[in-house]
Order: C-alpha cells, then sequence, then structure tokens
C-alpha cells in the first residue's frame, strides 16, 4: 500500500487536497472544530505508524494524548508556566511515558500487547481521577487564556488554528519520512514477518520500541494542541473511548497511508459534530457506530486504501 502512495503523483495529489481542504477549512466550519479535527489528524498519523508500519495494535494511545494536555494546560493554568515550556515539558511527557510503557509492552505480541497497553492506560485515567486538585476531577483543567509564543497572542481561534495546521503538516511530514527511509523498511518487514526479520540479524524489540516512542510522543503533540485549542483537558481525553476512537478514525480512512487517517478523522469529527446538533444528536454514537459498521463493510481498506486499491488496479488492466 505505501509503495502505492508514497513518492508518486497520486501521492502528491492526496496530500496538496488535503493540504487545499485543510487550508480552507475554518472558513467551512467552526475554528475550534477545525482545529480538533487537525489534533486529531495528526493523532491519527501517529498512531498508524504504530499500526499500519509496524503491526503493532496499542489500545491505550489516550494515555499519551490526553496525558501531554492534562501536563500542558496545569503548568500553564496552575504553574504560570510560560507557553513554550509548559508544551516542551508535555511533550517530554508523553516521549517518557511512552518509553517506559513501550519497554514494558513490547515484550508481548498481538491482542496481549493490545491488552497492557490498555490497562496502563486505565491506570493513568485513575491516577487522573484520584488527583483531582491537580486535574480537576470530573471538571478538568480549564485555561483561562492560550497564553504567548515569541510575543504573540494566541488567543485568535483562526491565527491558533493556522499554527496548529503548521505544527500537524511537519508531524506528518516526518512520519513520512521515517517510513520512506531505511528504518521505515526495516518496520515493514517486521509487520511482514518478524521471525524472518530476527533470522536477517536485526533487533526487532529495539525497532519496535523506537516506532512505538515516536508514535507515542506524536500522539502528545496532538494531545497538546488540542487541549491548548480547546483551553481544556479533561478525564475524556486519557479515556479508553478516546483509544478506540483514534482506532476507527484510522480504519475508517485505510491503515498504513498515512493520509487516509487524516481523512478517517476530519469524516468522523466533522459527522460526529453535525450529527450531535441534529434531532437525533442523543443518539450520535449509535449513528456513528452504524456508519462504521458499513464503511468497515463497504470500505475494507479504508476509504483512501480503497481508492488507491482501485486505481492500482485499473492501471494493471
Amino acid at each position: 500500500m505505501t509503495a502505492a502512495l508514497f513518492g508518486t503523483r497520486r501521492g502528491a495529489i492526496v496530500a496538496a487536497v488535503l493540504l487545499l481542504i485543510a487550508l480552507a477549512l475554518p472558513k467551512l466550519v467552526y475554528p475550534v472544530l477545525a482545529i480538533d479535527i487537525i489534533a486529531y489528524g495528526l493523532f491519527a498519523v501517529a498512531f498508524d505508524l504504530l499500526l499500519g508500519f509496524t503491526g503493532l495494535l496499542s489500545f491505550g494511545h489516550a494515555m499519551f494524548w490526553g496525558g501531554a494536555g492534562y501536563v500542558a494546560t496545569i503548568l500553564i493554568a496552575k504553574a504560570n508556566v510560560p507557553f513554550p515550556l509548559a508544551v516542551i515539558l508535555a511533550i517530554a511527557y508523553a516521549a517518557v511515558l511512552a518509553l517506559i510503557v513501550g519497554a514494558i509492552a513490547i515484550r508481548r505480541q498481538g491482542i496481549y500487547f493490545a491488552m497492557i497497553t490498555l490497562a496502563l492506560a486505565q491506570l493513568q485515567y485513575f491516577f487522573a481521577y484520584q488527583l483531582g486538585g491537580w486535574t480537576g476531577g470530573e471538571n478538568g483543567v480549564q485555561l483561562s487564556s492560550r497564553g504567548t509564543l515569541f510575543g504573540i497572542a494566541l488567543e485568535n481561534d483562526i491565527a491558533f488554528y493556522y499554527a496548529v495546521l503548521a505544527v500537524a503538516a511537519l508531524g506528518t511530514y516526518l512520519v513520512v519520512r521515517v517510513v520512506r527511509s531505511p528504518f521505515g523498511a526495516v518496520l515493514g518487514a517486521m509487520r511482514e514477518n518478524e521471525q524472518r526479520a530476527i533470522a536477517l540479524g536485526f533487533r526487532v524489540d529495539r525497532y519496535k520500541l523506537i516506532a512505538f516512542v515516536m508514535s507515542g510522543t506524536l500522539a502528545g503533540v496532538a494531545g497538546v494542541l488540542f487541549a491548548v485549542g480547546n483551553r481544556l483537558s479533561g478525564l475524556d481525553g486519557v479515556d479508553w473511548h478516546t483509544s478506540g476512537k483514534v482506532v476507527m478514525m484510522s480504519i475508517l480512512g485505510g491503515i498504513g497511508t498515512v493520509f487516509g487517517p487524516i481523512a478517517g478523522a476530519g469524516i468522523f469529527e466533522s459527522l460526529d459534530f453535525f450529527v450531535s446538533k441534529t434531532a437525533i444528536g442523543d443518539k450520535t454514537n449509535i449513528v456513528m457506530g452504524t456508519i462504521f459498521a458499513l464503511c468497515v463493510l463497504l470500505f475494507r481498506r479504508g476509504i483512501i486504501g480503497e481508492l488507491l486499491a482501485d486505481r492500482t488496479k485499473r492501471a494493471k488492466t
């Protein structure tokens, strides 16, 4: 799938279309919703690096997303730490946490790996709930202001959106470079046949750990952008539902395509928002679950994945 996308004209077209949509997004939807879509898009890209290119299914990625968001908002709101330093420390938290969790989880494979990540994520959730004096418990931590960056106020939603877009674009570019590198080739070999990769002399556990740390750190970056963009971090950010949400986004768009999860995040967040505003808003979860089930049945490779597969099939005939 990756060979059919990266370094080709089709890949460039997909990237260009997504970028054009992203540039126009604040004019099409509410600016804070646009921030949410881009932040979730980066989160899905980070998750796809782990699942789509390494073959590791994590059910606990919300721990990096929500954990980093908590750290950033707590430092800004309660410790009066300057915005740039708070963001750096929050990302560092996600990186260290990913290193610890990864070192524990990569010793297992398959469903056991997924369950370990879920268990450790829920452990963080319970810590966040119990430490209500810092995390605000069920009320979360609210920011009265986004602060400043190099003397520039970040209060304007549209201006902040484009800052978020720039960070997300850079993060996506880095992931593309990683999966196209020799390191990415080893990840692909491990995903296809781990025993063969071991026989060739690769230390697969080390590669898995590096990929896990990269994915967790990037998820933390996305979580910080989301929390600061909404001026709020809460328990829902570290809940297992958020981990499941990013899995759904990645599958919806197309696992192992990088750009697919971005599209999946945009579609999922947009539908979730607009359905909740309709007369059946109280049944949003049922509607979203039905739409997801239909997409999985009709587009087994995901929306972008099916489009790429169709183009490849046509090219061969």
